[in-house]
């Protein structure tokens, strides 16, 4: 074996042959022939070693190695590192049918693929060898191998024929020569046929010769006159010997018969026939005759021609007519084979004579051969802003012709910006020529053209199909240059105001645009407070209500940014106009408003007609038309009094102010603007018509009610009283909980009657000079370094890996000017890491100049505009280096230009551009797009609403560049804010995790962390703000008439009261916002509903005809109140008017309204007075408790200070030794956890290391068939598996067969079985390639059993086989397939949230992964809420769950899509349709509608006493939101008065009378009628109808005038409080009570236990016990290791790994100490100093 690099010359081939002749010579030493055979290849290399010369990569070796021997370290001999050969893909190209080589690239070594016959592989050539390219990429390089094959003596000289026969003339003169067959060696050189012997004899002698072409041959010349009466026959043999060691031989036998005399021999007319022959030449095609003459006549004079020492391969070839003696062309030369052939030919007459001659036929080439294009690498796609010179593919052109013929020319198409540029010889490099634009041309057909320079010449193409890959070199584009839009003010939250849009030329991500608006401030405030815009749309929603009194216009710039890196963006002007609305009512500045200002103005009695009273002052803060104010009396004591001035809002009289006008006089003026709809303001001013104030005085005294004020104290005394109530029962619940922990305590310390001790602080004790620990010891605690609590962490060793070239390429380009410097570029890191430090390596220069002296003398120089600088390393070679730090979000690549020039004169330079990129290190936090982000989202929104999406994006690159998203956990209300929201890590999507609710949050912010996936990682934090808009989920409240029991009649008509008399206004809010609070009022029940009417939007109740007697006193009016919203609720007020002209009128309607007042004011006052008490004396106890406690602590502080002894404590589980000492002096311990020590995660791992596998050599020797008759088939290369999408034609193995028999015997028929999609084909001699042939599907097939069948010629035919297994490999071409198509499931309401609806499949025919299938939900909006936010589908079984529980009345069915995606590369998918059908379950109950079921509503039905039986007195009506038969309803008579007067229909709910009605049937009737539905298990509703049986009202009246009162609820009320409150006395006295007892039984037992006489008695600390003064420790202790209480001054060490503690003791010591317990009796303990936080 002969390392790389060098080349043999002669003295080492001799040393070669010596070493061979030498292993095979005589056996002289037993011992040199067995190491021989080993070290001659070891000795081979020393001699290399020692004649190398500078040249291209080539090995020497000699054939018939066996497979697997080492040709060389390639990876060592290219200057490569192993793993850049892995990371290259380096794979060996080569022109031969048979790959001799592998490249081992886990080595780095060339072993031996094949066996290597040089003979077979070239024959007579010499030298022998064989070249083939070496190919990496990433970055692209090119290395020639050449591997030479020496011959050795493994062939012996043959002759064709086993016998010559001559018949020669005994009249044969002396001197006759008689040509004799050539041997023939397939060996070359020394090695082949040196000479040839003759056996010895008399007659005949040998004489050889060589020919010009090296061939050696013999004549055999007569030296003694023949006799053949003497000797007739004579038989000779002739030995070749070639020149091996040991010599090599060939024998043929000679039988010589001798004739009777021919004395003429024949004569050619040339020595030397010439002739040529075009290669491709047809055949029959004459080539040349020859011509030979005899002297003789007759039959001696006959002359026959024929062919002598013929090689093989000429046989079929060449025709020779035996008689004329024409050559002609039988066969096909190729002048690519041999040029010319050289043929010897042999005359002979009848008598035996011969002569010979040479013919020499000259093969002309003909232009047959086309040029062959190998693309060996191609790079697609290739990035947009690649720069000219790029290389974009390899191209290898190969023509089998030769001279003019084999001279190629490669180019492509001029009008494409490429070019082609010849790298080596036969290796062409497709470059770019000048800059891409991909926007422009986004892909290529380059088509490449290779012609040869024949005549005529030929050509080839083929076309590569080249993507240009998009670079974000395009910013995005507003469509205009600003923009303009106009907002009505009040606009609701969220409102769409208008969109932008921007459109970039780019592609994909690039061309993916987002949109922010740039961070301003307006007015003080963020402008993200006002508007948002969203990221993806552009549509520019508003974030809030919009105020024109505020703000008037808005102006903001909106960023368009693309998805690149970097990202480019534009910006935009947008301004937003705000539209004033009417949405201010007037604002009265006076009068002013106030509860207590009664009396505003005074008017004289004697005023006159246009006396002005006041003025009503207002203004509208509105702008424009919506500011004009009106002013309008609305209502007025006495309308025919006063007026008000339309436009000045001045009071005045209208007449004469008379002594009849009342004192009081209340007007209400209407301000109102002139906005549409108009909004208004009310004020009312009261006016005293006297001439005094005493008069006005005795008029205004009864106006203020104490009613709010009784209402406010029972409140409070209710609350007063819950909470005493609840600070008893805590404090109750304190003492207990101490006692019992005391009285524990005190079970497990004190087991002996002695008295207390003094206690020194655990782990002290007095020393005395003789205790146990008197010295100070030092505790150290130790980790293993996998802790999961100790943050250490261990890195693993790391170094630079550099590039390093011994040596390089010889076939370097090379340039015609012998005078400048030549460049290559011999090996260059494609990336460098951005954090490399200054001096980083990054390619190494190899620069030569083939000029001598100073014109040699070269200067190597890069461009100053990179942080790269260039040193110089060996002669010729330069390092480039890095000179500053590299950013690779700054600058993510460098083009470097390399310029060499020389000292010539004039110098001559050239330049060589090498691209180096900077790859990325996690150097950039996310940023967010913007750092503040503010979003309006509706109230009772569902649980999981998706709310809107934040983004960050990152500088870097890969796995650094990937962004998840946390929430910062914060307090919002009291709540968490993941109660609130969540975000998706993946894509930052906000959910909302509940539903809002504007009245209890209006607003919230938190912060969201973007935090990448670099090591270490970096994050970010952006605060978004939350909006909730205000949705219409709250009905109107009815302030005004109050709704109470106690309140009939609310207000009066007087009789005398015209058309449009004001009889009240009924006044409502709402809590909700906007058009969702605007109001509007209907009336929807009414005694006499042609009396009254009310206003649609002020709620005013008025009269629309005359008031006359007949009209009843008493009306109840039902108004309904609704607001705005979508859908409207509604609220429903019932007023109570009394149509009377006095009081008294209205009195005897209404006689049973009395009140309890003085009874309920002595309650109150007498449940304060007990509340007051019980808080003074519970206050009282806990002040007496607390004092008595601090009392005893401070009497302990003093009792500790007593003249007792102070016996030594001893710290638990140690004991005195009474002077003998234990540990008498300094131990430190170190106290280690062991590796199963359940309080740690210590776990020790064994060493690993990687397993190689490291092949040495592979066994060549072949198993051989006994039967040399039969054919042999060798398997030579298989795929152990094929994928499935090869193409017909793919090979999948190659096989040798061989059959050592001869002639037909040896030729041998290959076949394999025909049911397999599969052919065999010769590709060589004895070499059978199997190719496919057709397209294979795995699914159908997953493997191949294919038997090989070999069988020869031979009669009988013999025949072996061989079976192979292939399997095919799968490749993602089948998508998952669902069972079915559309899938549907009925799910009953009110399923539990996470239940399991049913289960989707999809089965996928790939294997693998490319079979696993993974479920996805497809995102789709359903009823306004995302699909996601109502189903769930497992990804790994398709087990699709109920996200919430679902409502058949709010949706009935939906559908949506559930995709199905295997995870091959790339991805397939399929696509099923779910269709969730929501059945109904009877989960709502009856809904009556009427009759309406309100506390004030007593009388709904009246029943004359004249009806007759079947009389319809009312119809109960009543829905079920449910359908089916959970809706069908029955009505049923739960209870009456009366049965036997009413009864309800079944199916119709129609009360009507079953018999007459009489006078003696009660007139107040109460009917309890159930409404019941069909569901199961039924739900029903009940009602209760009031029905009063009698003629006129009055009578009805005096039946119900006790219903409408609130007796029973006071009185409950009143009991229930006292009851509390003598409970809770009851339990404040009890426990005090029980207090005082235990406490003066403690203290008389403390008294008589302190008085005793006993003495003082050391205390030993459980589990110790006295040693009896017998020495150290004598018993089995525990001992644990603790800290001191100062422990927080000391540092924890953590070390290597732990290993279970040993206690080492002093040797002085004359104690022992055993430790017995385990480590978990250690680390059990709660003090033990392990336990560290």
């Amino acid at each position: 074996m002969i390392l790389p690099l060098f080349s043999v010359d002669c003295n080492c081939f001799h040393f070669f042959m010596f070493a061979m002749a030498f292993e095979r010579s005589p056996p002289f030493c037993v011992k040199w022939r067995s190491y021989s055979g080993s070290v001659w290849p070891f000795l081979l290399f020393l001699c290399c070693l020692t004649h190398t010369v500078s040249g291209q990569i080539r090995y020497t070796i000699p054939e018939e190695l066996k497979k697997g021997s080492l040709i060389g370290n390639v990876a060592q001999d290219l200057g490569l590192d192993v793993q850049r050969l892995r990371s290259g893909r380096a794979r060996i190209v080569t022109r031969q049918s048979i790959q001799y080589t592998e490249l081992k690239t886990d080595k780095g070594i060339l072993v031996v693929n094949e066996r290597i016959d040089r003979e077979q592989l070239c024959g007579d050539v010499t030298p022998c060898s064989f070249s083939f390219e070496v190919i990496l990429e990433n970055p692209m390089e090119l290395h020639r191998v050449t591997v030479e094959i020496l011959d050795i003596n493994d062939n012996s000289p043959a002759f064709t024929k086993d016998e010559i026969k001559f018949e020669i003339s005994e009249s044969a003169t002396l001197g006759s020569r008689f040509l004799l067959p050539s041997a023939e060696d397939a060996d070359v050189g020394s090695n082949g046929l040196q000479k040839y012997i003759l056996t010895t004899n008399e007659i005949f002698g040998l004489k050889q010769h060589s020919s010009p072409d090296g061939r050696k041959y013999a004549e055999m010349i007569l030296q003694k006159p023949l006799d053949r009466e003497s000797e007739p026959r004579i038989s000779l043999k002739l030995i070749a010997v070639d020149g091996g060691t040991p010599h090599r031989s060939g024998t043929v036998n000679i039988d010589i018969t001798v004739l009777d005399a021919n004395d003429n021999p024949p004569i050619f007319n040339q020595t030397l026939y010439r002739a040529t022959v075009s290669e491709n030449a047809l055949k029959g095609t004459y080539i040349t005759t020859v011509n030979a003459s005899d002297a003789d006549s007759g039959s001696n004079g006959l002359v026959t021609y024929r062919f002598s020492n013929m090689k093989k391969q000429l046989v079929d070839i060449f025709n020779f007519d035996e008689i004329t003696g024409v050559i002609t062309l039988t066969g096909q030369v190729d002048y690519e084979k041999d040029k010319k052939h050289e043929i010897m030919i042999e005359a002979m007459d009848q008598g035996g004579l011969t002569d010979s001659s040479k013919v020499l036929i000259e093969i002309m080439d003909v232009n047959d051969n086309a040029p062959v294009i190998n693309v060996m690498s191609f790079s697609s796609p290739v990035p947009e802003d690649s720069a000219p010179g790029t290389t974009v593919a390899i191209i290898n052109v190969i023509d089998a012709d030769s001279e003019q013929n084999g001279r190629i020319m490669c180019s492509t198409d001029s009008s494409l910006p490429f070019k082609i540029k010849s790298t080596l010889t036969n290796y062409y490099a497709l470059i770019t020529d000048s800059a891409f634009d991909r926007e422009v041309v986004p892909e290529y057909n380059i088509t490449v053209r290779a012609t040869d320079s024949g005549s005529p010449p030929l050509s080839s193409t083929t076309t590569l199909r080249l993507r240009i890959s998009d670079v974000n070199d395009n910013a995005p584009v507003f469509e205009k240059n600003n923009y303009v839009s106009h907002v009505p003010e009040n606009n609701s939250p969220g409102m769409s105001i208008f969109s932008v849009k921007a459109r970039d030329n780019d592609w994909n991500q690039n061309a993916r645009t987002s949109y922010f608006i740039e961070e301003t401030q307006i007015n003080g405030s963020p402008t993200s407070s006002y508007v948002s815009i969203n990221s993806e749309t552009g549509a520019i929603h508003a974030v809030r209500s919009f105020d024109y009194e505020q703000i008037k216009q808005l102006q903001l710039v909106v960023k368009a940014q693309d998805g690149g890196s970097p990202p480019l963006s534009s910006n935009v002007t947008v301004k937003i106009m705000i539209q004033d609305q009417n949405d201010n009512p007037p604002q009265v500045l006076y009068p002013v408003q106030t509860g207590g200002s009664l009396v505003a103005e005074m008017v004289p009695r004697s005023a006159d007609v246009g006396y002005l009273v006041t003025k009503v002052v207002a203004v509208d803060v509105d702008s424009g038309q919506n500011a004009w104010l009106s002013y309008k009396l609305q209502k007025a004591t006495d309308r025919a009094l006063f007026e008000v001035g339309s436009q000045n809002g001045e009071i005045r009289t209208i007449r004469q102010v008379t002594d009849k006008d009342a004192v009081k006089q209340r007007l209400t003026v209407i301000v109102e603007d002139n906005g549409q709809p108009s909004r208004s303001a009310t004020v009312i001013v009261n006016v005293a018509v006297a001439d005094s104030f005493p008069e006005v005085l005795s008029e205004f005294t009864d106006f203020p009610q104490d009613k709010e004020y009784n209402d406010n104290l029972t409140f409070y005394l209710v609350l007063a009283l819950a909470v005493v109530s609840f600070l008893f029962i805590t404090c109750l619940v304190v003492i207990i909980s101490v006692k019992i922990y005391r009285w524990r305590q005190s079970r497990v310390l004190y087991h002996s009657s002695l008295p207390v001790i003094p206690y020194y602080p655990p782990r002290y004790s007095d020393t005395l000079g003789t205790g146990t620990l008197p010295h100070v010891y030092n505790y150290e605690v130790c980790r293993t370094t996998d802790s999961r609590r100790s943050d250490i962490k261990y890195m693993q060793p790391m170094s630079q890996s550099l590039v390093s070239v011994e040596g390089a390429g010889t076939d370097a380009p090379q340039v015609e000017n012998q005078l400048t410097g030549t460049c290559s570029q011999m090996s260059t890191l494609n990336s460098i890491s951005e954090d490399s430090p200054p001096g980083t390596t990054i390619a190494v220069v190899n620069v030569d100049d083939e000029d001598s002296d100073g014109n040699g003398v070269v200067k190597c120089s890069i461009n100053s505009d990179v942080p790269f600088k260039i040193e110089s390393s060996l002669t010729g070679y330069y390092t480039i280096v890095t000179e500053d730090f590299l950013d690779r979000e700054s600058v993510p690549e460098y083009n470097i230009t390399i310029t060499v020039s020389d000292q010539g004169s004039p110098p001559l330079s050239s330049s060589k551009n090498i691209n180096v990129k900077v790859s990325d290190v996690n150097d950039s936090p996310p940023k967010f797009d913007q750092s503040e982000y503010s979003k309006t989202v509706p109230e009772n929104n569902s649980p999981g609403f998706s709310v809107f999406t934040v983004s960050a994006r990152d500088a870097d690159w890969g796995q650094n560049a990937r962004v998840s998203y946390f929430l910062q956990e914060k307090q919002i209300n009291g709540a968490a804010v993941s109660s609130l929201v969540s975000v998706n890590s993946e894509n930052g999507v906000i959910h909302a995790v509940r539903s809002f609710d504007y009245e209890q949050i209006k607003w919230f912010e938190f912060n969201v962390t973007a935090r990448d996936a670099g090591s270490p990682p970096l994050s970010s934090v952006a605060t978004v703000r939350i909006i909730v808009q205000d949705q219409n989920d709250n009905p109107p409240q009815v302030l005004y008439p109050v709704q109470t029991g106690g309140s009939l009649v609310a207000e009066m008509v007087p009789r005398s009261a015209d058309v449009g008399y004001l009889v009240t206004k009924v006044v409502a809010v709402d809590v909700d916002s906007g058009q969702n609070a605007w109001l509007s009022y209907k009336l929807q029940k009414a005694t006499d509903r042609a009396l009254f009417e009310v206003g649609l939007q002020n709620g005013e109740i008025r009269t629309i005809r005359q008031v006359t007697d007949k009209d009843a006193v008493k009306q109840r009016l039902t108004v309904i109140v609704e607001d705005n919203g979508q859908p409207s609720r509604s609220a429903t007020v019932i007023v109570n008017v009394a149509v009377a002209d006095s009081f008294p009128e209205v009195l005897s309607e209404f006689t049973d309204f009395l009140q309890d007042k003085e009874y309920n004011d002595n309650l109150t006052f007498y449940l304060v007075l007990a509340l007051a008490v019980v808080s003074f004396l519970f206050i009282t106890c806990l002040v007496v408790i607390i004092s008595v406690k601090i009392y005893r602590w401070r009497q302990s502080r003093v009792l500790y200070h007593s003249s007792l002894p102070v016996i030594p404590y001893y710290p638990p589980r140690y004991s005195d030794t009474l002077g003998t000492g234990t540990l008498p002096h300094v131990y430190n311990y170190e106290v280690c956890r062991t590796t199963d020590s359940r309080r740690s995660d210590i776990k020790y791992m064994q060493p690993m290391s990687q397993s190689l596998v490291s092949v040495e050599g592979a066994g060549t020797d072949a198993p051989q068939v006994e039967n040399q008759l039969t054919g042999t088939c060798s398997q030579m290369s298989t795929l152990n598996s094929i994928s499935e999408d090869s193409p017909p034609g793919t090979t999948i193995a190659v096989v040798n067969v061989d059959d050592e028999d001869s002639d037909g015997n040896g030729v041998v028929k290959c076949s394999i079985n025909s049911d397999v999609p599969f052919k065999i084909e010769s590709s060589l001699t004895g070499y059978y390639t199997i190719v496919t042939e057709d397209f294979l599907d795995r699914e159908s097939v997953p493997e191949y059993n294919i038997t090989i069948t070999v069988s020869d010629q031979g009669s009988p035919p013999l025949s072996s086989s061989k079976n192979i297994n292939v399997k095919v490999s799968d490749v993602n071409d089948s998508p998952p397939k669902f069972d079915q198509s559309e899938y549907s499931k009925t799910v009953p309401e009110n399923n539990s949230p996470g239940f399991s609806v049913f289960t989707v499949s999809a089965r996928d025919a790939d294997w693998g992964q490319n079979a696993r299938v993974s479920y996805f939900l497809q995102e789709k909006q359903i009823n306004g809420a995302a699909v996601s936010s109502l189903v769930s589908v497992n990804s790994e079984n398709g087990v699709i769950h109920a996200v919430r529980s679902f409502d058949y009345e709010q949706i009935k069915w939906f559908e949506f899509n559930v995709t199905a995606r295997d995870a091959g590369s790339p991805p397939l998918s399929s696509v099923a349709t779910v269709r969730i059908i929501v059945q109904d379950q009877n989960d709502n109950p009856p809904q009556v509608l009427y009759p309406v079921q309100t506390g004030g509503s007593v009388v709904a039905e009246m029943v004359p006493r004249s009806a007759d039986v079947g009389y319809l007195v009312t119809k109960v009506v009543a829905v079920d939101v449910d359908s089916g038969q959970n809706a069908w309803l029955s009505y049923k008579l739960q209870k009456a008065t009366d049965r036997a007067l009413f009864e309800v229909g079944l199916q119709n709910g129609e009360i009507r009378t079953i018999r007459q009605v009489t006078d003696k049937d009660a007139v107040k009737q109460r009917l309890t009628v159930i409404v019941e539905d069909n569901g199961q298990p039924s739900r029903s509703a009940t009602v209760i109808v009031n029905v009063a049986v009698a003629d006129s009202f009055p009578e009805v009246l005096s039946e119900f005038t006790d219903f409408p009162h609130d007796k029973e609820y006071n009185d409950n009320l009143t009991f229930f409080l006292v009851l509390a409150l003598a409970v809770v006395s009851f339990l404040f006295i009890t426990c005090l009570v029980v207090i005082i007892s235990v406490k003066i039984y403690r203290w008389r037992q403390s008294r008589v236990l302190y008085h005793s006489s006993l003495p003082v008695i050391p205390y030993y600390p459980p589990r110790y016990s006295d040693t009896l003064g017998t020495g150290t420790l004598p018993h089995v202790y525990n001992y644990e290791v603790c800290r001191t209480t100062d422990s927080r001054r000391s540092d924890c060490k953590f070390g290597g790994a732990g290993s279970q503690n040993v206690l080492i003791m002093d040797p002085s010591s004359t104690g022992t100490m055993q430790r017995i317990q385990s480590e978990k009796s250690i680390l059990d303990e709660p003090d033990s100093p392990l336990e560290v936080s």
